[in-house]
């Protein structure tokens, strides 16, 4: 049986681990998410180089020890301090020679190059998706002859037709006029129609398929999942490299196929896994999980800088929405990151109007103080919206997991993308991408506007400049409003079945587009109120018969952002990118008033924003810092073992076999042991990890002679005294750590609770006069908190 660690699982137990990559065979059924006991590698007392003449054969440090399993929680305190001896290991060393002075500083400016890397590499990707969408999701209506690779706008550039004409260019041709010759009629009409949802349902199943073949990571928005790693959780693959190539191409088609999804959360899931992936360009962050955590925390302020062209936006929402661990240094990389990730996509202008976003506005006219009501009551509208969409989403989702649709994928994706193409290809507010839906909802209608939207009745006598004045609404307008209220009662209930489906899928663009939709039909109703009832009270002042007083661009701008605020909870950030996007500082007081009041409303409703209640959904060991811990239990109240348990299981420091400890790895599943000076006194000396012990005993037996299962494993200082006949002996102080942090029986969990935010702690061990008694991890503080908000504690494990 040697060398042959089987592990069982139990619900009870507090650590499980995943089947492992080591050589050595672990079983597990079900992979619960945390195996929550860590350890450190010794950075204190006995070190790496202890003194003794016996075996210690840990003088060098082994390869795996001190590194993490698959779903495992990192720990903060020992990777800091690794780091720190590692950097002050650099800095004496570089007063000795120029070569080491040149190591120094190349360790120094490895940070910035890194971040380099990652802006080039994000923005290179976003313009490369940008562009693919863009093309593919024209090519459901026709194509181009001049070169099949230009989209309908890139193909009209060179034509000769005049400006109100510029859609109807002779190069591009639709599905019908190829097959049939014109474009007229009702068969031309079905058969655009045909065209439209086969290529919808082609690229759909194309990206469900590549997801389940090659990447099942790549789906979702990966906003929820990177929280829960910038937490300190292991997801191995989640940010590698295929996870990269295969989200990359599945959002192209996912965005192209027409289904309500946006492209900008998985911008920022493709910006962490460039990432990860060039963290393992240099070794500080290779060899330091929490190193490479801020590292993730700087590409997802890119990934969202190239999203909304919004460099400064990026840093605040990494800040406010995505980090868990955020130092001085990090918001200063994450600028860094961002302007590069931005100024390479402004060099590849991919929409060619030399902005970062396709849905870019200026306003001019100032807003007057009445239209804050307008603007507070948008704000009321994003907050019911948002917290009806969590709840809605959340429970289609929990449906998919505990039902049996949940195993099929490819026929939801099948049935959600026809139903979505059936419905939109009727009315054009449907049919035409999201982020030109956006686009047009936002845009200021000028003289040459030929969009519905503008079908004003003119009276060009009172025109002055560029300022056209409030006019009365012809019948285009009376035409998109009705259209524009269908397709928002389409995109509130079909966008809750899309989030959350097996393909690449991002909730900003279609909450922005919900709230533009709403804030457009509100700013036409108030513009056409004041222009009829100029001489009521509340315009008399302000808004005379042939001014510009209403822009309803404007509110289609407060709109998404009330409706983007009531989904995701996020305020500071998302005021900072709605003005990045539209470049109007004036109108920050509108934005901001809109994102409180949404945000009030919606967490008067409801607590969690969208990727918290995922996070929860998927039972993530995520630890909110948000939230108050306001219950008055003890932490008597929580450590394991329970009165009822078996006692816990631990190591003595001198006294136990490798056989004994190997009997101890085998009939249980911890992920690590406390170290006692003996059984009957259970003084703490320190704490082990389970990992650390078997690659550790692994080694002894192959490289070490006399290591025997009669072996006695000591973790002092200096060897325990045995008979001279008895066989070598294993010493292992350097996989112990001798600083565990501990607890009193008596402290109040809310300290307990904030010592797991704030240190990033797997396990806190409890004692009572320096006795051992017991054990926390994070999954028993989770549960906890679970259990005293009336939730299944056994739902906190990776589902």
């Amino acid at each position: 049986r040697r060398g042959s660690f089987q592990s069982s699982t139990s619900d009870e137990d507090m650590l499980e681990i995943a089947g492992a990559s080591l050589d050595f065979p672990i079983a597990d059924d079900d992979p619960p998410l945390d195996r929550e006991m860590g350890g450190f590698s010794s950075y204190n007392g006995g070190g790496m180089n202890g003194t003794s003449t016996m075996m210690d054969f840990l003088e060098e440090p082994l390869p795996g020890v001190g590194t993490y399993e698959d779903f495992n929680t990192i720990d903060w305190v020992r990777e800091k301090s690794r780091d720190r001896d590692r950097h002050r290991e650099i800095t004496s060393r570089s007063k000795e020679s120029t070569w080491a002075l040149i190591h120094s500083v190349s360790d120094a400016f490895s940070g910035w190059l890194l971040m380099l890397l990652i802006g080039l590499s994000a923005g290179s990707l976003a313009g490369l998706i940008d562009i693919s969408a863009h093309w593919m999701t024209d090519l459901k209506e026709g194509v181009c002859l001049a070169g099949f690779w230009f989209n309908h706008e890139h193909c009209c550039w060179k034509s000769n037709t005049t400006f109100t004409d510029r859609d109807k260019c002779p190069e591009w041709k639709s599905w019908s006029q190829l097959i049939l010759g014109h474009g007229e009629g009702a068969f031309a009409y079905i058969l655009n129609y045909l065209m439209y949802v086969i290529w919808a349902l082609m690229f759909s199943l194309l990206a469900v398929l590549l997801v389940k073949g090659f990447a099942p990571y790549a789906c979702g928005s990966g906003i929820p999942e990177i929280k829960t790693i910038l937490s300190g959780f292991i997801i191995r693959g989640y940010l590698g490299k295929w996870t990269l190539i295969i989200k990359t191409i599945t959002l192209v088609l996912a965005v192209s196929s027409g289904l309500s999804l946006g492209k900008e959360g998985p911008l920022v899931h493709v910006a962490c896994c460039c990432g990860n992936i060039l963290c393992h360009l240099f070794t500080k962050y290779r060899k330091n999980e929490a190193k490479r955590r801020e590292v993730l925390s700087a590409a997802a302020a890119a990934g969202v800088s190239v999203a909304f062209g919004a460099p400064i936006g990026g840093v605040l929402f990494s800040l406010e929405e995505v980090s868990y661990y955020f130092p001085l240094k990090t918001l200063w990389r994450s600028f860094f990151a961002a302007l590069v990730a931005a100024f390479t996509l402004r060099s590849i202008n991919p929409f060619g109007n030399s902005r970062l976003v396709l849905f870019y506005v200026e306003f001019h006219m100032p807003w007057h103080l009445l239209e804050l009501v307008p603007f507070i009551l948008l704000g009321i509208f994003g907050g019911l919206w948002g917290a009806f969409f969590i709840r809605s989403n959340i429970a289609w989702c929990r449906r998919r997991k505990t039902t049996k649709l949940g195993k099929y994928p490819v026929l939801e994706v099948f049935v959600v993308t026809a139903l979505t193409a059936i419905l939109a290809f009727p009315n054009e507010y449907t049919r035409m991408s999201t982020s030109e839906l956006i686009s047009e909802l936002f845009n200021d209608c000028g003289i040459l506007d030929s969009s519905k939207l503008c079908e004003y009745v003119n009276d060009f006598n009172s025109t002055k400049g560029d300022d056209l004045p409030d006019r009365a609404a012809g019948p285009g307008v009376y035409t998109a409003m009705w259209q524009l209220a269908l397709a928002l009662i389409m995109k509130v209930f079909i966008t809750i079945f899309t989030f959350g489906m097996k393909v690449p899928s991002g909730l900003f663009i279609p909450s922005m587009a919900v709230g533009a939709i709403a804030g457009r039909l509100l700013g036409v109703a108030v513009e056409q109120l004041a222009y009829y009832h100029h001489d009521w009270a509340i315009f008399s002042g302000w808004c005379s018969q042939g001014a510009d007083c209403i822009t309803p661009g404007l509110y289609a701008m407060v709109g998404a952002a009330a409706c983007l605020g009531g989904v995701t909870r996020m305020t500071v950030s998302l005021v900072v990118i709605m003005f990045e996007l539209t470049g109007g500082l004036e109108y920050i007081v509108p934005l901001m008033a809109a994102a409180m009041t949404s945000k009030w409303v919606a967490d008067a409703i409801g607590r969690e924003g969208i990727y918290d209640a995922h996070i929860r959904l998927n039972g993530y060991p995520f630890l909110e810092a948000k939230e108050e811990f306001s219950h008055k239990t003890l932490a008597m109240d929580v450590m394991r073992p329970r009165r009822t348990d078996p006692p816990l299981t631990v190591i003595t420091q001198d006294s136990m076999t490798v056989e004994d400890v190997e009997t101890i790895i085998n009939e249980t599943t911890y992920s690590g042991y406390p170290v006692v000076v003996s059984r009957e006194s259970q003084r703490l000396v320190g704490f082990v990890l389970r990992r650390d012990l078997i690659i550790s005993i692994e080694n002894a037996r192959k490289k070490q002679d006399g290591i025997v299962s009669t072996s006695v494993i000591y973790f002092t200082d200096h060897s325990p005294p045995l008979p001279p006949s008895s066989p070598s002996m294993l010493k292992l102080r350097s996989i112990l750590d001798l600083s565990p942090f501990t607890v009193t029986d008596q402290t109040p969990m809310e300290i307990v609770v904030d010592i797991f935010r704030k240190l990033g702690l797997r396990q806190c061990l409890v004692t009572h006069n320096g006795k051992l008694l017991g054990i926390i991890t994070k999954k028993d503080v989770l549960k906890h908190i679970a259990q005293l908000a009336n939730q299944d504690p056994d739902s906190i494990l990776f589902n």
